[in-house]
C-alpha cells in the first residue's frame, strides 16, 4: 500500500515578517508550501501589484508553492455593508491569481451584543455573496471555525456550508478553535463535517485555559483528526499555525524557534500514523 503523502505548509508570517526568512523556515522543516497572511508587515489584501510581484517572484526562485491566501475576509462585525467584504475579497481574489493559489480562508462574522440567532440571516446574505465572487472566479473559500464569530461551533458552520450550498465554499478545521469554544472536535464535530473539509490548519489547544500548545500537546483530539482523515484518503495541505507566543484579534506569531516546535509536533503525530509530510 502507498504510504499517503500530505502538503505541509505554514502561515509564514507567524515566523518572520520578511518572506524570505519565512521561507527558509519553512524548507528547513520539510514544508513545500506557505499560507500568506502577510509580507513585509502588510496584510495580504493589502499588497499592492509590485508587492504581489515581487513576492511571487521570490517564492518562485525558492520552489515554494502558496497552499492558500489566509485573509481576515469575514473577521468583522455583520453589520457591515455586504459590499464591504465582497470588495475586500475582490483584494484577496487578485492576491491569489497573483501567487498561483485557488484557496482563500474566510471568516463567518461577529456579531458583539447580539445572538447568533439575530444574525444568521445576514450571515447567510454575505456568505451567499462571498461564494458567488468565488465561484465566478474559480477560487475555493475555506471557512475557518474562529472563536466568536457566528461559525464557531460545529452545528453553526453546519448550518453556513448546507444553507449556503456551494461547491466554492468548504471548510478549513481547525482543532484548537474548537477546544476554545468549549468544543471536543473530533468527538463532537467531525462526523458531521467531514464531507466538507479541504483543509487542514494545524494547532492544538488546553480546554482548561484555551491557552495554545504544539499539536499532540493538548485537548484538540488531533490524533484522531489525522487518523480519520488519512482513512478518508485525504492527500491536501496541513498548514502550520502554532500561536505560540503572541494571538490577537488578526492572528498569532510564533517566530523561529517556536515555529519549529510546532513543526517538529506535527511530524510526530503523522509518522506514528504513517503520513507523509513534504
Amino acid at each position: 500500500m502507498t504510504q499517503p503523502t500530505w502538503e505541509l505548509s505554514g502561515f509564514g508570517d507567524e515566523i518572520d515578517a520578511d518572506p524570505a526568512v519565512q521561507v527558509a523556515v519553512l524548507q528547513a522543516l520539510g514544508a513545500s508550501a506557505i499560507e500568506v497572511r502577510s509580507a513585509w508587515g502588510t496584510n495580504v489584501v493589502d499588497l499592492d501589484d509590485d508587492q504581489l510581484a515581487g513576492l511571487h517572484r521570490l517564492l518562485e526562485e525558492r520552489g515554494q508553492t502558496v497552499s492558500a491566501i489566509a485573509s481576515p475576509i469575514g473577521k468583522v462585525l455583520v453589520d457591515r455593508p455586504v459590499e464591504h467584504e465582497v470588495e475586500r475579497l475582490g483584494r484577496a481574489i487578485a492576491a491569489a491569481h497573483a501567487l498561483g493559489t485557488t484557496n482563500i480562508r474566510i471568516f463567518s462574522f461577529y456579531f458583539d451584543g447580539r445572538t447568533a440567532d439575530e444574525v444568521r440571516d445576514d450571515v447567510m446574505v454575505r456568505m451567499r455573496a462571498l461564494a458567488d465572487l468565488a465561484d465566478r472566479e474559480g477560487i475555493t473559500l475555506l471557512h475557518e471555525n474562529e472563536k466568536d464569530i457566528y461559525g464557531d461551533v460545529p452545528e453553526r458552520v453546519l448550518d453556513i456550508v448546507e444553507s449556503v450550498g456551494s461547491s466554492a465554499l468548504r471548510l478549513a478545521w481547525d482543532n484548537a478553535n474548537y477546544v476554545q469554544c468549549g468544543v471536543r472536535p473530533f468527538a463532537d464535530g467531525w462526523a458531521q463535517l467531514a464531507p466538507y473539509v479541504d483543509y487542514l490548519q494545524v494547532k492544538d489547544a488546553l480546554a482548561a485555559d484555551a491557552s495554545v500548545v504544539p499539536a499532540g500537546e493538548g485537548d484538540g483530539e488531533l490524533l484522531e483528526t489525522l487518523t480519520a482523515l488519512r482513512d478518508a484518503g485525504y492527500s491536501g495541505y496541513a498548514s502550520l499555525e502554532p500561536h505560540l507566543s503572541d494571538v490577537t484579534s488578526l492572528g498569532g506569531f510564533s517566530g523561529p524557534a517556536a515555529f519549529g516546535r510546532a513543526g517538529r509536533a506535527f511530524r510526530s503525530l503523522t509518522d506514528q500514523i504513517g503520513v507523509t509530510l513534504r
